[in-house]
């Protein structure tokens, strides 16, 4: 029963066949799907390996558990207890080669535009050989000459790259706002509930947008002390308060009828967590009090070492969440569009779903049986319904976000994955410019269609 599952997925792994799970129980998956989810995959052990290179904790237990350590670190000339393969350089030259594997199939797979070509199947097949050509790119990195002159440069094109990543996915989220918005008013001259669950988010979303400037303002404020603290969230607070007042304005909604408070709370809750993030990411501030230097501006959690643990392992799953999300998404004709700053018209008979994020299910495709196997659906017969070659790119400067972030950006020395979420005043800033950077994103959606109407026309 298992030999039809077994050939498919050699034909997977050596030919161009989609790759499908082996338990015909799982719901049917699309060909695009697939493949992307393939890279994502890809992309999600090789960061996951550069996690352990940063943790010495993994460090530690390794060398306990696997006899003969010391013994095979010599053999394979890595430095006493294998200091060549961790650290923030090992870190380095493992994205160098992940990104250089996406940067070749992004050149790869230019202007490919149907999925019959010999470049779509590469793309799509032939994983074995594809995973064999990542872990080569990834070794290469160790064996790279002038390594202090190579890290010095590949820091700056990383922070380059990386800030660029930041962009694509504070844009992404802008896009993500308006659809969710346009998506679920489509459903309201249909149904009201549409009205009354678009209503009921809203105020949650502004709810929880309050809430945190207030749990801000009590156990991240002093009145002594955090002179930034303070500027920066009346700062931000009032921003966001601005961007939902023009929202709502009537020559906004003269041009923009689907805009509303949904978009803003949207922008609002992010705004607001990439400032709570940005403030714990501050180096602690003391002030002395009763002869005692007291720390401030921290939230009174017991500083034993199994809560700092949790916190870092929230933050790393929470990291690999964000990249994987804007990785995934940001490839879509829909997205791609969003990017390119047209706006991208629904059309008026669009259906409202709760899971606006995924594909009409109405949707008709060639379905193939796979054995005993999950069904695919080929969803690119008569054409590809993603850019290849921009689907690759991102994945490339995702590559070196990872990098700059698992490295603490430009504060590498020393620095180790327990403390991905100490304080640093490189990563302060870079949260901090990110917020702004996403409201006036937001501000240009609204206003640009006064400025440029002809564009924004449907």
């Amino acid at each position: 029963m298992c030999t039809p599952c077994c050939l498919s997925q050699v034909a997977c792994c050596c030919g161009s066949a989609a790759c499908s799970c082996c338990c015909n129980c799982c719901p049917k998956i699309k060909q695009s799907t697939g493949t992307r989810v393939m890279y994502a995959l890809y992309f999600l052990l090789v960061t996951v390996t550069c996690v352990v290179m940063m943790s010495p904790t993994v460090e530690q237990v390794i060398k306990t558990h696997i006899p003969f350590y010391d013994v095979m670190c010599e053999k394979l000339n890595a430095g006493e207890n294998c200091k060549a393969l961790v650290g923030y350089s090992a870190v380095y030259k493992v994205c160098f080669g992940m990104s250089c594997f996406f940067l070749f199939f992004c050149i790869f797979t230019i202007r490919v535009n149907s999925s019959r070509g010999w470049r779509a199947a590469v793309h799509n097949g032939f994983w074995l050989l594809k995973f064999i050509g990542l872990v080569a790119c990834c070794a290469g990195g160790f064996f790279l000459p002038e390594e202090e002159k190579f890290l010095e440069v590949w820091r700056y094109v990383g922070a380059v790259c990386g800030f660029l990543f930041l962009l694509i996915q504070l844009m992404l989220l802008v896009e993500f706002a308006h659809r969710w918005n346009t998506n679920w008013s489509s459903g309201v001259k249909y149904n009201r509930l549409w009205y009354a669950a678009l209503a009921f988010v809203t105020l949650m979303l502004f709810t929880a947008a309050v809430g945190a400037i207030v749990f801000m303002s009590v156990y991240y404020t002093d009145r002594e002390a955090c002179l930034y603290n303070k500027i920066f969230l009346g700062l931000n607070g009032s921003l966001c308060l601005i961007v939902s007042m023009l929202a709502i304005s009537p020559w906004i909604q003269k041009l923009q009828p689907t805009s509303g408070l949904l978009q803003p709370g949207v922008i609002s809750v992010y705004v607001m967590y990439l400032t709570f993030s940005a403030f714990t990411s501050k180096p602690a501030e003391t002030v002395e009090r009763d002869g005692v230097n007291t720390t401030v501006c921290v939230f009174p959690l017991n500083s034993e070492e199994g809560d700092k643990q949790i916190v870092t392992a929230v933050g790393t799953v929470i990291l690999f969440g964000c990249v994987l999300y804007s990785c995934l998404t940001s490839t879509s004709k829909r997205s791609s569009a969003a990017l390119r700053v047209y706006r991208n018209s629904e059309p008026e008979n669009e259906r409202a779903r709760w899971c606006f994020c995924f594909g009409d299910d109405t949707d008709d495709y060639d379905e193939e049986k796979t054995g005993s196997g999950q069904n695919v659906l080929y969803d690119e017969r008569e054409g590809t319904i993603y850019s290849y070659s921009y689907f690759h790119f991102v994945f490339f400067l995702g590559s070196l976000y990872v990098m700059m972030t698992v490295t603490n950006w430009f504060h590498y020395d020393n620095h180790k994955i327990e403390k991905l979420l100490d304080g640093s005043w490189s990563v302060f800033w870079i949260k901090m410019a990110s917020c702004w950077v996403c409201l006036i994103l937001y501000i240009c959606t609204l206003v640009a269609p006064l400025v440029c109407p002809k564009r924004f026309e449907a």
